[in-house]
């Protein structure tokens, strides 16, 4: 019996996306110093401003006592297996799974790294307009949102019938 191919090649595409996230972590690292100075990027709508996260989105638990570390290193473990799985299930022509999986996997690495390595994640993306400020975010956040919205709305346009 010849199995078929499943979507694990898809991830090239994780480690790619950890990759450019180390890298620009790196760069945000050695350009940006001190912490909290904004570099205008686009006046009035992009900076880059390195900030630090010991929490997860929106800063969420940073002001833990240090569990938190172990909790979100746990957490983007587990997810990452999960979704790994979820890729060795999926057929390799379904991109449309494939694809955000493999940004959630990447960004959620990504992060991780920083975690076991810093206690850490280091952001350095800070969009806002006038009196509107985003919290500041990285590479590895935008895989894993683009991958999230990406499996939602693939996940809803699935079984429509083609006009």
């Amino acid at each position: 019996m010849n199995p078929k191919p499943n979507a694990l090649p898809w991830l090239w595409l994780s480690v790619a996306v950890i990759v450019l996230d180390q890298l620009s972590k790196w760069w945000a690292l050695t350009a940006l110093q001190p912490a909290g100075v904004p570099h205008p990027v686009i006046p009035g709508l992009l900076n880059w401003t390195l900030a630090f996260n010991t929490g997860a989105a929106f800063s969420f638990l940073a002001g833990g006592t240090g569990w938190q570390r172990w909790f979100f290193v746990l957490l983007a473990v587990a997810i990452s297996a999960v979704l790994v799985a979820w890729l060795a299930r999926t057929p390799r022509r379904d991109w449309k799974t494939a694809l955000p999986l493999g940004l959630i996997v990447g960004g959620a690495l990504g992060n991780l790294i920083d975690r076991l390595h810093a206690s850490q994640v280091t952001d350095f993306i800070h969009v806002y307009y006038r009196e509107w400020n985003y919290p500041v975010f990285n590479l590895a956040d935008c895989g894993i949102t683009v991958g999230a919205v990406m499996l939602v709305v693939f996940g809803l346009l699935a079984g429509k019938p083609r006009a």
